[in-house]
């Protein structure tokens, strides 16, 4: 059985192409205006990868913000379904699962075969979100990929506004007047979107071993900061993860056609 889950996200959208339970091509790229031709190409691009043609793939599952629009797909899964099913292929044995992408910070728990037990979903506030470190990343004129490494080199307690972006900018506004350095900020920055996401985390349990996708995975002040908040030594991580949720959808979609 050959299937494919789509990952239309309001930033980026990614192609997983799954044959026999494993992962056999991969594609992301920019969402863009027209959501339906970012879906098309990043399956192409996939099914390239996978080394197979589009004929081959038997039934295709999205997921995303913009799941509703693609027409193309044979059906769609919710964020939340998805997400689960993604966390427990890279690591069975996980029973909470976060997914914190451009706009949005989810957490679900979930039981011994990946199903969702209960969830909970950040409010629509850039705050707690990718976008968040990307806006504060700007006010501080550094690469947003400098982010994580900067909050490291901190060990320094500052207080900001965790619950709404606008007011986390006049923090760090009021910070770079008060000569403040980059690195102390970014940790301020990073200890904040923490909080917010452990909060939501916290609705549904703090379970044993949590496992993280999403593109924030990439950053290790986010990681560490979690840890902290969260009072856990471990978050687990795929090597890949902003594309956990793709990997859910094409793991639905098998299990759908055996039903």
């Amino acid at each position: 059985m050959i299937t494919a889950g789509i990952d239309c996200g309001a930033k980026n959208t990614q192609a997983i192409i799954m044959q026999k339970g494993q992962i056999v091509g991969k594609a992301t790229l920019a969402t863009g205006y027209e959501q339906e031709k970012a879906f098309e190409e990043s399956l192409a691009q996939a099914v390239k990868d996978a080394g197979l043609a589009k004929e081959d793939v038997q039934k295709i599952f999205a997921t995303g913000s913009g799941h509703t629009s693609l027409k193309v797909a044979d059906d769609t899964v919710d964020e939340i379904k998805a997400m689960a099913k993604g966390a427990h292929f890279f690591f069975p044995h996980a029973r909470t699962v976060i997914d914190i992408g451009a706009e949005e910070g989810r957490a679900a728990k979930i039981d011994e075969q990946g199903n969702v037990v209960d969830f909970a979903i950040n409010e629509k506030c850039a705050a707690g979100a990718g976008a968040f470190i990307e806006g504060m990343a700007r006010a501080l004129d550094v690469a947003v990929e400098e982010m994580g490494p900067l909050c490291l080199q901190s060990d320094r307690q500052i207080p900001m506004n965790a619950q709404c972006v606008i007011f986390a900018e006049s923090d760090v506004v009021n910070l770079i007047h008060a000569n403040t350095e980059k690195s102390e900020i970014s940790k301020a920055i990073h200890d904040a979107i923490a909080s917010r996401i452990a909060s939501v985390i916290r609705r549904i349990g703090v379970n044993e071993d949590i496992v993280m996708i999403g593109g924030v995975g990439y950053n290790p002040g986010f990681i560490s900061a979690l840890k902290r908040e969260l009072k856990v030594d471990t978050i687990y991580i795929p090597d890949e993860p902003e594309y956990g949720a793709a990997v859910g959808a094409a793991v639905l979609a098998a299990e759908a056609a055996k039903i």
